[in-house]
């Protein structure tokens, strides 16, 4: 591949080399790579979208209040940091139920006990390949995520279809980490998502708009909004959710929250208030249901830490 410097950049889109550098380390130009203070671009990327200007959107039902979560928040990091027997046995417990639920949402029939069996190495008899899979590019997933926080990695579409890759890793090697080429319907939602040739520009726009429009919100409804809009897009053929799932949780915990689990029990919620806010553009429904899982999430930590 051939990559160009930033004030190769900058001539070809018609703005400054400071202005490419800021995209390059919001990692809003997809396959950048930064060598000391250089950055080399792909020399066929396309132009980000420049937020500056705004998307309009106007989303509704974002005012709730965060003062019970940031509390349970402060009482969880008097604790940090944690011992590593405390931290092993958290991670491990948090692995296996995020992603038992997670997968069962999509339709995966392993049980609980069943997923903890499958990331411990053995093969569960009566059960697909495919599930098996399925349980094991979670978990990988989950880990990458833990690695781009750590690593102090800026949400990027790179990283996004890096997620998405490892959730379909060994079970659709065409189509992971690949935005969808045909158009699809959701079953049981009354949000149509958008045409497939729109899918690269709106996922330019989204980044962009959570790096500028939501800088200031608070890191739950940036979550919230990460999920729902992602999955309104609906950029894959398949794995939308389970990435969309991912994404939440990775705003959350860069921002020192605990991750949250959605239930396979709240499946029915879940989707409601989902379609909800991609009908109507209230997020307030949705935001109440992520609430109420973090402070679920914390009282659970806090119950182990005190």
């Amino acid at each position: 591949m051939k990559y160009i410097g930033t004030k190769k950049a900058s001539e070809k889109w018609g703005i400054s080399d400071r202005r490419v550098r800021v995209l390059c380390n919001q990692g809003r130009i997809e396959g950048a790579i930064r060598f000391g203070r250089n950055w080399s671009i792909p020399a066929d990327a396309p132009k980000p979208v420049d937020a500056r200007e705004g998307t309009g959107k106007m989303y509704t039902g974002l005012d709730l209040d965060f003062s019970h979560i940031d509390a349970l928040k402060q009482s969880i990091d008097r604790y940090r940091p944690f011992s590593q027997g405390l931290a092993d046995s958290l991670h491990k417990k948090l692995i296996v139920e995020w992603t038992y639920n997670s997968n069962a949402i999509e339709g995966n029939t392993l049980t609980l006990s069943e997923t903890r069996v499958v990331l411990e190495g053995i093969t569960i008899g009566g059960k697909s390949v495919v599930e098996h899979l399925e349980t094991i590019n979670h978990r990988d997933a989950i880990l990458f995520v833990e690695e781009l926080v750590s690593d102090r990695q800026p949400l990027s579409e790179w990283n996004i279809r890096n997620i998405h890759a490892l959730i379909l890793k060994g079970i659709d090697t065409r189509n992971a980490g690949t935005y969808r080429t045909e158009n699809v319907l959701i079953s049981g939602a009354r949000h149509i998502p958008p045409k497939h040739h729109e899918i690269g520009e709106l996922m330019q726009k989204l980044i962009a708009e959570y790096h500028t429009e939501w800088e200031g919100l608070h890191p739950v409804v940036r979550a919230t909004l990460l999920h729902g809009e992602f999955v309104k897009i609906h950029p894959f053929i398949d794995g939308n959710g389970r990435t969309s799932r991912l994404l939440l949780n990775f705003e959350l915990i860069k921002h020192g929250y605990t991750p949250i689990i959605i239930k396979n029990e709240e499946r029915a919620r879940y989707y409601d208030v989902l379609d909800l806010a991609h009908i109507t553009m209230d997020y307030g429904p949705f935001l109440r249901l992520v609430s109420e899982l973090v402070v679920e999430s914390e009282k659970l930590w806090l119950s182990v830490l005190e």
